[in-house]
């Protein structure tokens, strides 16, 4: 069968339906990769149970716990308002930073790995609008 007997055959049988437009956003030069960081914690928090519905790009939140006991600096990492874990302290410095100062930062999710080590299971990257 030739391509284009395929591609009628197949418009035929789609009859009036459309398939997905597939949109293409071009990166914006204005937000730049600060760093790209393991989730902290997963394993404590609601991690594990969420596991199955997380994927790559998905957008997290960052919250400032600057009430957070047992480091002043604390950064959370929440998925759709659950709770994955949190910044690692040793690479929260200059995120909480930008928080503290209202400054525009985003993060998504970028990497997932199935691995009995919960530091290889998540990695979020996070920018900041320069």
């Amino acid at each position: 069968m030739s391509r284009r007997v395929f591609l009628k055959s197949l418009t035929a049988l789609l009859g009036g339906y459309s398939l997905p437009a597939i949109a293409y956003t071009k990166p914006d030069p204005a937000w730049k990769t600060l760093q790209i960081s393991p989730v902290a914690g997963f394993q404590y928090y609601q991690g594990e149970t969420l596991w199955p519905q997380l994927a790559t790009g998905q957008f997290v939140t960052l919250v400032r716990e600057t009430d957070n006991p047992y480091d002043d600096r604390a950064v959370r990492i929440d998925w759709q308002g659950h709770q994955l874990g949190y910044i690692p302290r040793m690479d929260n410095a200059a995120i909480s930073q930008l928080i503290d100062r209202r400054e525009k930062v985003s993060a998504l999710i970028v990497g997932l790995k199935k691995s009995n080590n919960p530091w290889d299971r998540v990695e979020v990257e996070i920018k900041w609008r320069a």
